[in-house]
């Protein structure tokens, strides 16, 4: 009976949205420090799903924290052209940032993207995770 009611409780989509969660709170976030220089804390993410256009359906977005200037970099998601994209339409132009925060995705988490980093002198920083399970995943973005 206890697997019955388990089942029904699973399919029930009133049950669903009514559910709390019962995990302890993941604790208080950590502040952005504050910046006085442009394009020394930047962010970057990817944005996909978008219609194929000169062949890319993926795009790259860094942004800088201080100014909110961005760039959107039209890319195939593959850690050796990220970087070359990087370092071609940012490093290049903006200078090598100090900082970088980036969700945890597998591009941004890979050995090579992670030597790069650490040559360079960058402080690498993941974002905290987000898990749409729950929502429908037609009208969100995730991450790649």
């Amino acid at each position: 009976m206890a697997n019955t009611v388990k089942e029904y409780v699973k399919a029930c989509p009133i049950s669903q949205q009514a559910k709390y969660n019962t995990l302890p709170p993941a604790g208080p976030f950590q502040p952005l420090p504050i910046l006085y220089h442009i394009w020394q804390d930047i962010a970057m993410d990817f944005v996909i799903g978008l219609l194929m256009s000169h062949g890319y359906s993926v795009k790259l977005v860094v942004i800088d924290h201080l100014s909110k200037f961005a760039h959107f970099i039209p890319l195939t998601a593959s850690t050796p052209k990220v970087v070359d994209a990087f370092i071609k339409m940012v490093v290049s132009v903006h200078g090598i940032p100090k900082t970088i925060v980036s969700s945890r995705d597998k591009v941004f988490t890979s050995k090579f993207w992670e030597q790069i980093c650490v040559y360079q002198g960058i402080s690498l920083v993941c974002s905290s995770a987000y898990l749409p399970s729950r929502m429908d995943k037609q009208r969100y973005f995730i991450d790649a």
